[in-house]
């Protein structure tokens, strides 16, 4: 699987994430004369233990995310943050987790987006939004580069991208800038192979911090 790094658009301070930046910078893709694509889907889901007595002690999560991703349908992947541990599953785990009742979704966001290709790499812009919601919460790019899965022999040619990404991106003074959240994969066990499971990590890591970005904002 080629590797992907997923970005988060950090806004400036006292703006939001709008449908106007997404526009601005989906011309910026064109401008590099991509070739746009299908569309991209992808979701998570928080979810918190259902206790009847939320005083007793338990062993297992107080929280956990769920991931499914459009590439990957037959597949879902949770994800517990603060043991670094990542679960594969069969999709069918959903059907048994609502029967079980054990765990209920507290937050659902969805991802939907755009995949463009353009030489040896796909960008995919995507907007954050809640479940059944239209209005935007924030913003992620993923870039793939396909000639290769290995995590550290893609990280050199990610940053020069990056780097003319961002140099075409600063000529619309937009207010903020796409930052990324680079995730230990080897805390949660995984190789330099890239994998599904690294892909469901970096939608993880780069949600939390669009979050505490949103709040940092507010606060």
């Amino acid at each position: 699987m080629p590797v992907r790094w997923v970005l988060h658009w950090q806004p400036n301070q006292g703006t939001v994430a709008n449908s106007q930046i997404l526009n601005e910078v989906t011309q910026c893709v064109d401008s590099m004369n991509a070739v746009k694509g299908s569309r991209w889907k992808a979701t998570l889901t928080f979810y918190r233990p259902n206790l009847r007595d939320q005083n007793i002690a338990t062993d297992f999560p107080r929280d956990f995310l769920g991931i499914s991703l459009m590439d990957q349908p037959n597949k879902y992947f949770f994800i517990i943050r603060g043991s670094k541990v990542i679960l594969e599953a069969d999709s069918s785990i959903l059907t048994i987790m609502e029967k079980l009742q054990s765990y209920k979704p507290k937050v659902a966001l969805h991802f939907d987006g755009i995949q463009y290709k353009l030489g040896d790499f796909q960008v995919r812009l995507i907007k954050v939004a809640p479940n059944q919601a239209e209005s935007i919460r924030g913003i992620l790019m993923e870039v793939e580069y396909l000639p290769t899965s290995s995590v550290e022999k893609s990280r050199k040619i990610m940053e020069e991208f990056l780097d003319m990404w961002r140099e075409i991106v600063s000529k619309r003074s937009l207010p903020g800038q796409f930052m990324f959240a680079d995730p230990s994969y080897a805390d949660y066990g995984l190789s330099d192979t890239y994998s599904a499971q690294h892909a469901a990590i970096q939608y993880a890591a780069a949600l939390a911090q669009l979050i505490q970005s949103v709040q940092s904002m507010r606060g």
